[in-house]
C-alpha cells in the first residue's frame, strides 16, 4: 500500500507541470553518451512517448559525431577536427549523410515507434527545413576552409508544424542544404537552438554527458541551477567553459532571446532525465531564462 501511495504522490507532483506544458512544443537535442547506451536510448524513447501522450509536442534533434567517425575510420577516410568542427570534404559529407540520416535517425524513429506509430524521421534537406550557408572559420587571423561545414541561415518550420498538428514526433538529423542543393554538416546544438526559436518552443533541452554548467570545472559543487541572459553571456565571454559546452550555452541564449521561454542543459546519462526535468519540483541541470 505504501508503494502505491508513493506512486500516487509522484503523479500528483507531476500534475501541475502536465497542465502547464499541455499543448506546448519542447525541442530536445539528443546526443552524447545517451546515444551510445542501449538502455539509455530505450529510456529516452519512453520519456518522449510519455511526453507526447500527456499532450506535449516533442521535437527531437540529433547529431552522431562518434558514429560518423567510426564509419569514416572503417572506410580509411581522414578524420580531422578544427576548433570542434569536423573538416568535411565531399567523401566525409556522404558518410555523414549516410550515418546521420540513414542510420542514427532511423534507429531513434524505430525506438519511439516501438511504442506505437508516433515518430517521423527527416533531415534539414526535407522540405528545405534548414537552409544552410557555408561556415566561415578564422583562426590566427587566417580563414580556414572546413569544407561542407555549415551554419543555419534560415529555418522553414512549416513541415514541422504540419507533423505536430497531425500528432507526430519529428526526429531531425542535423544536415542542411543551400539554395543550390549542396548538403552541409551542421552542429546539432546549433540546429536545435534554431529550430526551437523558429517554432517558438516553450522549452529547449540539451541532453549532455554532465550535470549542467559549472562555475568551476574542477568543483562539482559549483553547478549553476539557473542563469539569466546576462549571466550566461558573461560565462560565454569568460573563457572558463569547455569547448563542448560553448555551442550549447550559446544556443540556449540565442533561443531565449528569440522567444523560447526557457532553455536547459541536463545530464542525459541519468535515467529518465527528461521526466525529472519536466515533471518534478526540483528539476535537474542548468536553466537559462529571460
Amino acid at each position: 500500500m505504501e508503494a502505491a501511495k508513493e506512486k500516487a504522490r509522484v503523479l500528483m507532483e507531476a500534475l501541475p507541470y502536465i497542465k502547464e506544458y499541455y499543448g506546448k512544443t519542447v525541442v530536445v537535442k539528443f546526443g552524447g553518451k545517451a546515444m551510445e547506451s542501449d538502455s539509455l536510448k530505450e529510456h529516452f524513447a519512453s520519456d518522449i512517448v510519455l511526453m507526447r501522450y500527456v499532450g506535449i509536442n516533442p521535437v527531437i534533434v540529433h547529431g552522431g559525431g562518434p558514429q560518423v567517425t567510426h564509419y569514416m575510420e572503417k572506410l580509411d577516410l581522414k578524420v580531422q577536427f578544427v576548433d570542434g568542427h569536423r573538416v568535411t570534404d565531399a567523401a566525409a559529407m556522404e558518410v555523414a549523410k549516410m550515418v546521420l540520416v540513414g542510420k542514427v535517425n532511423k534507429e531513434i524513429v524505430s525506438l519511439i515507434n516501438g511504442h506505437g506509430t508516433l515518430a517521423v524521421g527527416l533531415s534539414g534537406e526535407d522540405g528545405n527545413l534548414i537552409l544552410a550557408s557555408k561556415r566561415r572559420h578564422v583562426e590566427n587571423g587566417e580563414e580556414m576552409d572546413l569544407g561542407f561545414v555549415g551554419e543555419v541561415k534560415k529555418v522553414n518550420p512549416r513541415i514541422l508544424h504540419n507533423l505536430i498538428r497531425d500528432e507526430f514526433i519529428p526526429v531531425v538529423a542535423s544536415i542542411g542544404v543551400d539554395e543550390n542543393g549542396q548538403s552541409y554538416n551542421i552542429n546539432a546544438d546549433l540546429v536545435a537552438g534554431a529550430l526551437a526559436a523558429a517554432l517558438r518552443a516553450d522549452k529547449l533541452i540539451y541532453l549532455t554527458d554532465v550535470d549542467g554548467i559549472y562555475r568551476d570545472l574542477e568543483d562539482e559543487g559549483s553547478l549553476i541551477p539557473e542563469l539569466g541572459l546576462e549571466e550566461a553571456e558573461e560565462l560565454l565571454s569568460g573563457g572558463t567553459l569547455s569547448s563542448g559546452m560553448i555551442p550549447k550555452l550559446h544556443s540556449c541564449v540565442q533561443a531565449v532571446r528569440s522567444g523560447v521561454r526557457r532553455s536547459h542543459i541536463i545530464n542525459g546519462t541519468m535515467e529518465h532525465a527528461l521526466l525529472l526535468e519536466l515533471f518534478t519540483d526540483a528539476g535537474i541541470g542548468t536553466m537559462v531564462r529571460a
